[in-house]
């Protein structure tokens, strides 16, 4: 036997055990990870794979579809294991009802996620929509509502910075002048003010070269999100890998460099003498104010969160829902008839809207709720966390399991909506034509990690809606085919990409 040949066969001899102690050790990790399967009341789920889980069996450009499948076979509660990651998914009314409402305590936590740490935010800053619950995110919580209220939520001040955006919006709509064109850049750009007038005390001209910076960071980040930031949350290992985070999600680490130029700006000219001026210059003083407490969640990490949690959470869902509102009025132009005739019998052309004509308004707040449900724009909302071990529709849920709120398995749910699948405002009315809101309208959740900002979303989405309704007339342009309902799946369900005409009233 030649050298080479007896070095073949000992690496042979070498690697051959090595490769099945490895096998071994990774079915015994498997094993490990799938126990929880085996525990009493756990909920079913589909047999998983070694290694894979379920990943197989959920399409990830269309989880809907999978979990309405998964759910026709195993009930309203399943659960899944992806890769290693055990989930267990909750769908309809009583199931998320119970597990936000009755068992808020229980499910208010987050899902770890070590991306944060390695994009440059450190290890304990989470700003308010990812943090853990606990302490941190009950003072930051706080602090947030608080300082909104006291810019303006709820109070005139903000509805007039609303009210003046929405004027603004409607002339950049009427410099169209009647040409097709597509409104999302603008509705971007007008919502992004609202949310940099609370922020930054100021709002940015439209052409503002930075302006336009952020907003297409924003989108990008968007991009950015659902299965390989879910997957590197979960394997957390591979982010050891140098550049990894940043090459996966560069316009995240860019959208989060601009922030922090603005952010220095703003703390350069910032007097501590007086009083604040807007969310950043109130940060700031608590900064000031915790000075030597390390147990503080006043920090320049999470200042940068949160700001950049306002602006993506803020941005992103009320523009999207009003790029929603204009595509459903062109395709239901009986609906946008009716809409034009309220607004002209309770608030004319002589003035601007006002939140206090909601009330005599019921068919057009209707219509603004019933956008909500069918555009369905945050499907399976942020995941939450069990906190402890608790009971779910009589399924033992336990301690540390990452729990997929199907939002919209309530929103379109077909025992609580007539017409669950059509957009329909009827759904919103009762027979003498009065608004209701029944139970099953959950688009901001509900419980403890209920949307911070849904008043001001409400607000914004009544006066830009009306306001742009009540000086334009929309439709699709002619020559060009009817566009249609259904929306882009991924994180957030934005509509299919479409133009329309704004014809001045």
């Amino acid at each position: 036997m030649d050298s080479e040949a007896a070095m073949g066969l000992l690496t042979g001899e070498v690697l051959a055990p090595l490769a099945v102690a490895v096998a071994i050790f990774l079915l015994l990790v498997d094993l490990m990870h799938r126990r929880i399967r085996w525990a009493p009341r756990y909920p079913p789920s589909p047999l998983p794979l070694p290694g894979l889980g379920n990943l197989l069996q959920v399409d990830f450009q269309d989880m809907m579809y999978s979990f309405r499948k998964l759910r026709r076979r195993f009930g309203d509660v399943f659960s899944l294991q992806l890769a290693w990651m055990p989930v267990v998914v909750l769908n309809g009314l009583p199931a998320v009802r119970e597990a936000l409402l009755e068992r808020g305590e229980d499910t208010a936590d987050r899902p770890p996620a070590p991306i944060n740490e390695y994009l440059g935010y450190g290890p304990r800053a989470q700003g308010v929509v990812l943090a853990r619950y606990g302490p941190a995110w009950r003072e930051q919580r706080r602090f947030s509502l608080s300082t909104l209220r006291n810019f303006g939520l709820g109070r005139k001040s903000l509805e007039q910075w609303v009210t003046e955006e929405a004027a603004n919006l409607c002339a950049a709509f009427a410099d169209h002048a009647s040409r097709p064109f597509s409104p999302n850049d603008l509705l971007n750009q007008a919502v992004c003010n609202v949310i940099a007038s609370l922020t930054h005390g100021r709002r940015f001209e439209y052409s503002d070269p930075t302006f336009r910076k952020l907003l297409g960071l924003v989108e990008a980040f968007l991009k950015e999100q659902g299965f390989t930031q879910a997957v590197l949350n979960a394997a957390s290992v591979l982010l050891r890998i140098p550049g990894v985070a940043s090459k996966a999600f560069p316009a995240q680490k860019a959208f989060m460099d601009l922030l922090d130029e603005l952010l220095t700006e703003h703390r350069e000219a910032w007097d501590p003498a007086q009083p604040p001026h807007d969310l950043i210059e109130a940060f700031l003083s608590e900064m000031e104010k915790s000075k030597g407490n390390p147990e503080s969640s006043f920090t320049d990490a999470n200042l940068r969160l949160v700001v950049g949690d306002l602006f993506i959470a803020g941005v992103v869902t009320t523009s999207i829902t009003l790029a929603w509102a204009l595509l459903l009025m062109i395709l239901h132009p009986d609906v946008q008839s009716r809409v034009h005739k309220e607004i002209d019998e309770v608030i004319g052309q002589g003035r601007r809207p006002e939140m206090a004509d909601q009330g005599r308004m019921p068919f057009t707040t209707a219509v603004i709720h019933e956008v909500q449900r069918f555009g369905d724009i945050i499907p399976l909302g942020v995941p939450h966390m069990t906190s402890r071990d608790t009971e779910i529709q009589g399924f033992r849920i336990p301690k540390g399991m990452m729990l997929i709120l199907n939002l919209s398995s309530v929103l379109k749910d077909e025992t609580a909506w007539e017409k669950p699948f059509r957009f329909h405002p009827g759904h919103f009315l009762d027979a003498q034509g009065r608004f209701v809101k029944p139970e099953a309208f959950m688009p901001f959740s509900a419980g403890r990690r209920a949307c911070l900002g849904e008043p001001l979303a409400r607000m914004e989405l009544f006066l830009f809606f009306t306001c742009l309704l009540q000086r334009f007339s929309f439709s699709v342009p002619t020559g060009q085919p009817r566009p249609s309902d259904h929306g882009l799946s991924a994180f957030f369900v934005t509509p299919s990409p479409y133009q329309l005409c704004a014809l001045p009233r």
